[in-house]
């Protein structure tokens, strides 16, 4: 009786634990979720990864030429003038087409339609829940600059403080050389360029980068 008792519970054990496998198996696999996070988390900042690197040249060069442009029409002319000359390039691009596929759907006795129909259906409403989410989002990055500002101004920390100021006071020289502009065109040049350059020439760069990095401390250290 004995053997037949313990015979019968032996199935149940067996399928108790091979019942605790896939719930282990579905721990297990709960950070398989991990990389979807991570994708997504990465979102933005691998995009201006591919974008500065060039991985796509296409897309690449038409967001440095435009706002390669755009910096230089601003450089030359006021923001006013530009925006208004942007707008009129659009809509002359716009108001061209229309009247082409209205002429074209005309001669051919066609009923396409409005050629930006499709364009027109995007449904491009902002709900309340995602206007909060990035609020949320931008909230704490304002929060955080305030704080720092306080910190800063107020001296909570002197060497902090006495460094925003040597900052600031290099900057003046700076700004009697460049303007606002001129600072925003070079920092696009290099930030579309030096990136590649490096990852191309990685090795020597680190190398004469090495040199100059051991002059300097041995010149520092005598």
């Amino acid at each position: 009786m004995a053997e037949s008792s313990a015979a019968t519970q032996s199935p149940s054990i067996s399928s108790s634990s091979s019942g605790a496998d896939p719930s282990a198996a579905g721990g297990g696999g709960s950070p398989g979720t991990s990389p979807a996070l991570g994708a997504k988390s990465c979102g933005s900042s691998c995009a201006v990864h591919d974008l500065i690197f060039w991985r796509d040249v296409k897309k690449t060069g038409f967001v440095f030429g435009t706002t390669l442009i755009m910096l230089l029409s601003l450089a030359a002319f006021s923001v006013i003038s530009v925006v208004s000359y942007l707008i009129l390039a659009l809509l002359s691009v716009t108001i061209s087409f229309r009247v082409y596929k209205s002429v074209i759907q005309a001669v051919q006795k066609s009923e396409e339609g409005h050629p930006f129909k499709a364009y027109l259906d995007v449904d491009i409403t902002l709900s309340s829940e995602a206007f909060h989410n990035y609020m949320n989002a931008a909230m704490v990055h304002v929060n955080k600059a305030l704080k720092l500002i306080i910190r800063l101004f107020l001296v909570e920390d002197l060497v902090d403080s006495l460094k925003l100021a040597v900052f600031m006071w290099l900057m003046t020289y700076v700004g009697a050389v460049f303007n606002g502009i001129t600072l925003l065109i070079l920092a696009e040049l290099l930030v579309f360029s030096v990136p590649i350059v490096y990852e191309k020439y990685k090795t020597q760069i680190d190398h004469y980068v090495g040199i100059v990095r051991d002059q300097t401390k041995s010149i520092v250290e005598k």
